[in-house]
């Protein structure tokens, strides 16, 4: 079997903040995590190196700046595809059309601000190796969240799924890449009404979890929030059609009935039946307005801490909630996931 390609090693130190821009191929390297490997703008010229096809994608922006019109679902793809390739060594990356193509400096975030919380319980220093087992609820066809993941920390993955084209997908990604068969196991959940209920055995445990909901409450929601990020970009036109929700995105990972809190209340509630077999579970929550009601729904369920951590990537502000079921004291003890 060949080795595993390993991923360029991070620089020792974050890079100096530069400048705030709108310009939406710049970055503001102070607000991303000090260990998120996007810090700056992005280097086209190393990208494309890596990944030539990014070439004709790239354009220069009103701010005479390289950047790919990010309201190209193939420009977005490919520049994804690059940004894998160069920065975690993920050599065969693709998701079929249609499907959620997240921002990769944002979902590094998480997984990062993720591991800070685990070192709390772990003497202030953030477990690291295949002993920490994490389960990503809705991995998607992108499988971001377990190629980050492992790759920063060879963290142990579990994604579990409802749509089996989405599985399909990850597992095309898991076994193109040399090494991620051992780390990284995709899963279906059969029953669409439930998120913990019949995925998990007795005796599994996890570290974590982690998991970006569905946020609008129906398609024509969805469609309406795609078409504000287009004018957002400057992009709608009248005579110009609206692509097929892209930014990307099936419909159970844009909306479900009920919208994003209703996936949240359900979340909280299942999670208290496996309470015992995870140090921290967590989510993201993409409407500030639903907080209070989240942590309602936590506290209902028994939750004993609850903690909310703020994230911000260039003009994005987000956040997710993490919360837990078990006293500190048999946080520190539990063993790692199983």
């Amino acid at each position: 079997m060949p080795k595993p390609s390993k991923p360029p090693k991070r620089p020792a130190t974050p890079a100096k903040p530069a400048q705030a821009l709108r310009d939406p191929a710049a970055k503001r390297p102070n607000l991303l995590h000090p260990r998120n490997r996007h810090q700056g703008h992005y280097d086209f010229p190393a990208l494309i190196e890596g990944c030539p096809e990014l070439g004709r994608f790239v354009i220069t922006n009103p701010y005479g700046k390289p950047s790919i019109d990010f309201a190209n679902p193939e420009a977005v793809r490919v520049f994804n595809r690059a940004l894998l390739k160069a920065h975690y060594g993920i050599g065969q990356w693709d998701i079929p059309a249609g499907f959620l193509c997240p921002p990769i400096p944002g979902r590094a975030d998480y997984v990062h601000y993720l591991a800070d919380l685990l070192a709390e319980d772990n003497g202030g220093s953030v477990p690291r190796g295949p002993g920490v087992r994490v389960l990503d609820i809705g991995v998607g066809a992108n499988c971001i969240y377990p190629l980050i993941g492992h790759r920063d920390y060879a963290w142990r993955f579990l994604g579990s799924d409802i749509e089996p084209a989405a599985l399909a997908s990850a597992h095309a990604i898991v076994n193109g890449n040399p090494g991620l068969n051992e780390a990284i196991e995709l899963r279906q959940q059969h029953d669409p009404r439930h998120i913990f209920r019949g995925l998990l055995g007795a005796g599994e445990r996890f570290d974590a979890t982690l998991c970006n909901p569905p946020f609008h409450a129906s398609p024509d929601e969805a469609s309406s929030g795609s078409r504000r990020k287009w004018k957002n970009l400057g992009k709608l036109a009248p005579s110009r059609q609206l692509p097929q929700l892209n930014f990307g995105g099936q419909s159970n990972e844009l909306w479900c009935e009920g919208g994003e809190i209703a996936f949240l209340r359900k979340l909280a509630a299942e999670s208290a039946e496996v309470g015992q077999q995870v140090r921290w579970f967590s989510s993201l929550v993409s409407k500030a307005g639903n907080l209070d009601d989240f942590r309602r729904a936590l506290k209902k369920a028994g939750a004993i801490s609850i903690r909310t951590v703020d994230m911000a990537q260039g003009q994005k502000q987000s956040r997710f909630v993490a919360w837990t079921f078990l006293e500190p004291e048999h946080r520190r003890t539990l063993p790692q996931g199983a």
